[in-house]
């Protein structure tokens, strides 16, 4: 595949919501949103970073989701390395305070020797957000904030754990596109 075949992942994105249907349409408002955040995600998947996944409680099942999917037997494309943070630190939701915060970063960058990004999910002003807002490389889909390097929703949104799983969807079909050379996704 020639470099003239890679798409540029701005206008690739939008090819892919509309090849998804019109219950993507509501995506294409968002794309500019969409670019760069995932854009620097799938650049980490594809430079072997683990992503270290967390959510808010209300987004406990769709942590489940990606978990038992992103990896899935199905998919004709390597695993890439995930974990949650509750598998590193099983206490997480009692951390409070930034010196607690400071340890629990110190062990997951020894213990992945500095190769992870976060993946956060869920309202911006939850207190599990907060080491993912510390790092700059952490990627976000954040409720009812804006955020460097996030795709935001709102939390209100009657749909919204429809919208998560369709994102899902456009997440998946991104970072397939990323490790097949269909799309450049770099900054």
């Amino acid at each position: 595949m020639s470099i003239e075949d890679i798409a540029d992942f701005a206008q690739w994105s939008l090819d892919t919501i509309r090849n998804e249907g019109a219950t993507f349409s509501w995506l294409e408002e968002l794309r500019f949103e969409w670019t760069p955040a995932t854009s620097l995600a799938l650049e980490q998947i594809l430079d072997g970073k683990t992503i270290v996944l967390i959510t808010d409680a209300k987004r406990r099942w769709f942590q489940e989701y990606i978990l038992s999917n992103i990896n899935s037997a199905k998919l004709e494309r390597p695993p890439i390395p995930i974990i949650n943070i509750d598998s590193l630190y099983r206490h997480y939701n009692d951390v409070s305070g930034g010196d607690m915060i400071d340890i629990i970063e110190d062990m997951v960058n020894l213990s992945l020797k500095g190769k992870y990004f976060f993946w956060y999910i869920g309202s911006g002003d939850d207190k599990r957000a907060d080491i993912a807002k510390r790092k700059d490389n952490s990627y976000f889909w954040i409720f009812d904030e804006d955020y460097a390097n996030s795709f935001n929703l709102k939390s209100y949104d009657k749909h919204l754990d429809i919208k998560l799983l369709q994102v899902y969807r456009l997440f998946e079909l991104s970072l397939n596109g990323a490790m097949f050379g269909e799309v450049d996704v770099s900054n």
